[in-house]
């Protein structure tokens, strides 16, 4: 009966505590004055975002959660009210529901249908409630070749990512870096899914299995067939956030919107923080010959930032840096068909530390501490700088 009040008491508060929990109003308040770059903005929700809806009704026979197209719709409902907690999940399977009171469990109620990316979840607790309805399905796998990432600088490039991988071009040498330059270039990161892959809610995040140790439970997670294409990218992507650092660079694995914030704002400080992105007006634009426009370059920041580079993975999972010495540009370009884009690029003055075979090097043609080196950040990557 205790237990019973309690839950009714904590979820009287449920429409503000969930909302404060969104990943947009954890950035607004966190950091009030930093705009949320479109390129992160538009990872809020997947292409395979499900038409579905989630309400939470609050009255006097307690609180209930319904998620599906209507009453009857085969969806989610969750009731708590004076006869305690019931759910019904409809024509769907694997609801697992846990009510708790005793110490070593933290109190409350949980509710969890089906898997991570395709299921919703409701849960009671301290701190209120918490609703997350998730898409119908991860985003279908398309195929990419695994290669290594070519913005963790501690790999050498492979035979065939010189000439394969588009990314290549993005490297240039600062000097070049004047109006009129022309370049070959392409923005558009391929992650191997038809469609964007989203941000996870930080709670969702924090409970699927991320590490080279629980792999295999990922892949059921996922449900991803050992030794697929896919299989093979989602390990690369884990081994990266995984590998040793590059000198005295500070890495970080962010799956979640909040955690990449949380990362950034301990390095940089919360203030005077900018984040930016190459910006192209035309979706999925092709590789073509741009030129610096007259317009000129303007450096945004000649210290240290923390540059964060999406991953292939099933959901959005970013990996981030922090490096000394670089600066930061804003770069105005023209395609060759008409097509402008505000794109940003970073410069590293201090290479020494990168893999002597690193892409840039092979590209470029130079040695590693020798002159910086820079390259254009493709349009869902994102830096971070002070001001």
């Amino acid at each position: 009966m205790a237990i019973r009040l309690s839950l009714i008491c904590l979820l009287v508060s449920v429409t503000a505590i969930a909302a404060d929990l969104t990943p947009e109003r954890y950035w607004i308040s966190a950091l009030p004055n930093t705009p949320i770059p479109n390129s992160l903005r538009h990872l809020f929700t997947s292409d395979f975002s499900d038409e579905k809806s989630t309400n939470v009704q609050v009255g006097k026979g307690g609180v209930n959660v319904y998620t599906g197209k209507g009453k009857h719709g085969g969806g989610t409902a969750v009731n708590v009210g004076k006869g305690g907690v019931h759910v019904d999940t409809g024509k769907g399977k694997g609801t697992h529901v846990s009510v708790s009171g005793g110490k070593g469990h933290g109190g409350g109620v949980g509710v969890h249908t089906g898997k991570p990316g395709k299921r919703t979840d409701v849960g009671v607790g301290k701190g209120g409630v918490i609703v997350h309805t998730r898409h119908k399905g991860k985003p279908v796998y398309v195929g990419v070749k695994p290669g290594h990432n070519p913005f963790v600088y501690n790999y050498a490039a492979s035979e065939t990512q010189l000439h394969d991988d588009p990314k290549a071009a993005l490297f240039f040498l600062e000097k070049d870096m004047v109006p009129g330059k022309a370049m070959n270039l392409r923005f558009n990161a391929e992650d191997g899914y038809d469609g964007k892959t989203a941000f996870l809610p930080r709670g969702e995040a924090e409970t699927v299995p991320f590490g080279s140790e629980k792999f295999s439970e990922i892949l059921n997670t996922f449900s991803v067939k050992p030794g697929s294409g896919e299989a093979e990218m989602m390990k690369k992507t884990i081994e990266e956030c995984e590998a040793k650092r590059v000198g005295g660079e500070e890495k970080y694995c962010a799956t979640s919107l909040e955690s990449m914030v949380d990362f950034s704002v301990s390095k940089l400080g919360k203030d005077h923080v900018r984040a930016v992105s190459t910006e192209v007006a035309e979706k999925n634009a092709p590789m073509q010959k741009y030129r610096i426009a007259a317009a000129g370059v303007k450096k945004l920041s000649d210290d240290k930032s923390v540059v964060c580079h999406k991953q292939k993975y099933p959901f959005a999972v970013f990996y981030c840096h922090k490096a000394m010495m670089t600066s930061v540009y804003a770069v105005p370009l023209e395609g060759e068909n008409g097509l402008r884009a505000k794109a940003v690029a970073v410069c590293h003055k201090n290479t020494s530390a990168w893999n002597p075979n690193h892409l840039a090097f092979k590209v470029l043609k130079v040695k590693p501490g020798t002159v910086p080196v820079c390259h254009f950040l493709p349009e869902t990557h994102v830096v971070w700088f002070s001001y």
